[in-house]
């Protein structure tokens, strides 16, 4: 599913928009058992309640694609014949209204799901979205097919402020200032997936509101299919076959043309409003390695290592292989943040036998939240830097030159060396 297929399902779920006419759910603790089952018409409901139940189904559909939603793929062998993918398909084909469909879904939850020690909420539901056809004045048309899904969020429940808090007496969850509250989905999934906006049973939607922790046993649970790398994942995978492939070539003007290259492709992405997610080859990849300097050998290797740890025909999000929102230096003694707009302005340079990572301070220094200005003399090469032999306006120049002695000249093998620190001393002569 792309970003405009997401978003045209989660208008299913506004509550002026939803065709949602009923909530399943069960209540679970800690020692796996379920304390109370949920069956609710949502046209019995207080608004407020409504748009509660609704808001925690619509954000199984939130965040960003290939990094807290991701594509879960059944194989052909399991769509033909699998109990995963025919329970799934009667939950749809029931529109969860099946009472024993349900449960085998829910214990199936319960057993597999390691929730530590919170209780949580199943929610379950199921629409059928009449899709409009697409004219080309881009307003919607008449109908052309109709797409009948589930949707599934598990919710954590703790104390907390108002909200949808459970009630022992009808065992129902509902807006309270008192109790137990079902908080946003942690985890979640829609199927089948709405792919070209039609119903692609082949697919489902996986949703994990830490990209970092994705509940592989649950994923193995409903769907029995290979859990794809996380986010994290991806970016440790990544950094480690830069790292161990490169040798001497990993450095940091490598790493800043990586880091400025992915930004500035992500950016273009953003630009064109393109709704398919942004991917790379490991090819494309390497090339940008090649274009930095990195020799052809190392380059290879990269390759290779990246097939081994994505697959051989990977195609990776840049935005799950670095920080779009920033670029880190890190030394023992000091961290720098910088804007990865900005990224080129940071230099590295041998001075006087010792690396340094120089930044422009111009203007806008702060220390300790205090604005600051940087003097010029601390940091002007020597050329630019004002001379102690500079007149100045209060003393003519002739005065200067007069006052000067010959006990103050000072032969120059003795003189102190006065030169800053990035402007190497001359090699001596030759007697």
């Amino acid at each position: 599913m792309n970003s405009k297929e997401v978003n045209e399902i989660k208008r299913c779920f506004r509550p002026d928009k939803t065709a949602v006419k009923h909530i399943y759910g069960c209540y679970v603790n800690t020692n796996r058992e379920i304390i109370d089952r949920i069956d609710a018409s949502l046209g019995m409901l207080p608004e407020e309640e409504t748009a509660q139940y609704l808001d925690r189904l619509r954000k199984v559909l939130s965040g960003a694609l290939g990094k807290n939603l991701i594509d879960i793929v059944f194989s052909p062998e399991q769509v033909n014949d699998s109990d995963e993918h025919r329970l799934l398909m009667a939950l749809r084909d029931s529109k969860a209204e099946d009472p024993e469909v349900r449960e085998e879904f829910f214990q199936k939850v319960v057993d597999s799901y390691e929730a530590g020690d919170q209780n949580y909420l199943i929610l379950l539901a199921s629409d059928s979205y009449d899709v409009p056809r697409k004219r080309r004045d881009g307003a919607d048309g008449d109908s052309e097919n109709v797409y009948t899904f589930v949707i599934c969020a598990l919710c954590p429940v703790k104390d907390g402020g108002a909200g949808l808090r459970y009630d022992h007496e009808d065992s129902m969850f509902h807006i309270s200032g008192a109790g137990q509250l079902a908080g946003p989905p942690s985890l979640g999934f829609l199927f089948p997936a709405f792919d070209y906006r039609t119903s692609n049973i082949n697919n489902a939607l996986y949703f994990a509101k830490k990209p970092d922790e994705m509940h592989e046993e649950l994923i193995d649970a409903l769907f029995r299919t290979e859990p794809p790398m996380s986010s994290t994942a991806q970016r440790e995978a990544f950094h480690t076959a830069l790292a161990d492939t490169l040798e001497e070539d990993f450095h940091y003007d490598v790493m800043q043309t990586v880091h400025e290259q992915l930004w500035e492709r992500m950016e273009q992405h953003k630009e064109e409003k393109d709704p398919e997610p942004l991917a790379l080859t490991v090819r494309e990849i390497g090339d940008i390695l090649s274009g930095s300097g990195v020799s052809e050998e190392h380059v290879t290797a990269f390759r290779e290592a990246c097939k081994e740890q994505f697959g051989e025909q990977a195609v990776l999000d840049p935005a799950n292989l670095i920080d779009m929102g920033k670029l880190e230096i890190i030394t023992p003694d000091a961290k720098i943040i910088v804007n990865p707009e900005t990224s080129y302005m940071i230099e590295t340079r041998m001075i006087n036998g010792r690396k340094y990572i120089l930044i422009p301070a111009d203007q806008g220094v702060e220390v300790n939240g205090l604005n600051m200005a940087v003097r010029p003399e601390a940091g002007m090469p020597a050329e630019e830097a004002p001379s102690e032999e500079t007149p100045s306006e209060e003393t003519p120049a002739e005065e200067t030159s007069a006052e000067k002695t010959p006990a103050e000249e000072v032969p120059p093998e003795e003189a102190a060396d006065t030169r800053p620190p990035w402007e190497e001393a001359p090699a001596p002569e030759a007697e």
